[in-house]
């Protein structure tokens, strides 16, 4: 069956974010792209609203939430991923890269679960471009040939390293934590404690994995990234495996070696539009004013991913184009994406239009319109 080619489409009389600046101007949209022109089929009136490049967002796991809502409540993954796709949408983001955790803990974060989350990814639901960033756990070592496997046949998209074991093993201690981890893997408090205590106990085989990971992914052209740095040692290690992206810094001067190698640094939306970390770590919103963080991600919560440069932008220091590129532009170049992240010609037709405030009126995936608020139906012709 061929593809169904999406209307072209014209959007008039709004503010457009092009070439790092908001200007009055249209948007056409032809063939799945953005056009310099097009006979447009289908029109919308985007006057007194903003047109931005759709978000492209670099680690979101609330779709865990989807799958397992509480513990030991499962949802198969092409239910739980059609959740996650209208959730996305609704939060103007365009391409979802999924944190997919692969773990040595049994259940949500498990080599089965994972392997269903890939099958399932193989009919994707309309919406978003959704992408698997496979967040894998250091201590795995059982799940390394279906984690070489699945980036081999293009199945992942992202590789983060994580490394959680020891702060797992740690907090197993605390009987409210040990229910909580038991919860989601679906055993029993003694088994979880002698699985934690098994992966632990692997710890000197943890750096030829790394390395063997990090050869697979250049080999199959997948960009890296490393999770929780919280010292320069930690950078300098992921950097010579080949991680260009420093994910979630723990410490300033981690983001700030990171921005003088060239390198992308993420913090999460959440922070920004909380005022700061939920963990007591470094506030994201500072970070990014003075150029230390340059890409926002998710995190755990979709929504924040809108709100969050419009939050930056009432803060003074970054104007709304310089806030949306970390949700945009800069994620898209992090990743190595050339069709996305931006409104040019040839680039794919990914927009999110908004009111002045923030408020998401209209999404565009791939050319077409995928989401629409109740208000913006009388804009449409």
């Amino acid at each position: 069956m061929s593809p169904k080619i999406p209307p072209s489409w014209k959007l008039s009389g709004g503010c457009v974010l092009r070439d790092g600046r908001l200007q009055a101007g249209a948007v056409a949209l032809a063939g799945g792209r953005i056009a310099e022109q097009a006979d447009a089929v289908r029109q919308f009136d985007a006057s007194g609203l903003l047109v931005l490049p759709g978000i492209v967002d670099i680690h979101g796991d609330a779709h865990e939430r989807a799958l397992q809502p509480r513990p030991n409540v499962d949802f198969p993954p092409d239910f739980a991923l059609r959740d996650a796709a209208r959730q996305c949408l609704a939060a103007g983001i365009t391409t979802a890269y999924l944190g997919v955790t692969l773990s040595w803990e049994p259940g949500l974060r498990s080599l089965p679960a994972f392997l269903a989350m890939l099958e399932a990814l193989r009919t994707p639901p309309a919406g978003p471009e959704l992408r698997v960033h496979l967040r894998f756990e250091a201590d795995n070592f059982a799940a390394e040939p279906a984690a070489l496997a699945a980036m081999a046949a293009g199945q992942v998209h992202l590789l983060g390293f994580n490394d959680h074991t020891p702060s797992i093993v740690k907090k197993l201690a605390n009987p409210k934590e040990l229910g909580k981890y038991a919860g989601r893997a679906g055993v029993s408090e003694a088994e979880l404690v002698a699985l934690a205590d098994a992966a632990f106990g692997g710890r000197a085989q943890v750096p030829a994995l790394r390395a063997r990971m990090a050869t697979a992914a250049r080999a199959a052209g997948i960009p890296m990234l490393s999770h929780d740095d919280a010292t320069l040692a930690d950078r300098v290690l992921f950097r010579a495996l080949g991680a260009s992206i420093c994910e979630f810094p723990m410490a300033e001067d981690v983001a700030a070696d990171a921005r003088a190698a060239g390198e992308a640094v993420v913090m999460g939306a959440p922070n920004v539009v909380r005022g700061g970390s939920h963990l007591g770590w470094a506030s994201a919103a500072p970070l990014a004013e003075r150029g230390l963080v340059t890409v926002l991600a998710s995190d755990y919560h979709w929504p924040a991913l809108l709100a969050a440069p419009f939050r930056l932008a009432g803060r003074c220091v970054l104007d709304l184009a310089a806030s949306w590129a970390l949700v945009s532009s800069n994620p898209a170049d992090a990743l190595g994406l050339k069709d996305r992240g931006r409104i040019a010609p040839g680039l794919r037709g990914d927009l999110a239009v908004t009111t002045h405030e923030g408020e998401l009126v209209a999404v565009f995936c791939a050319g077409d319109l995928a989401w629409l608020a109740p208000q913006g139906s009388g804009r449409l012709a």
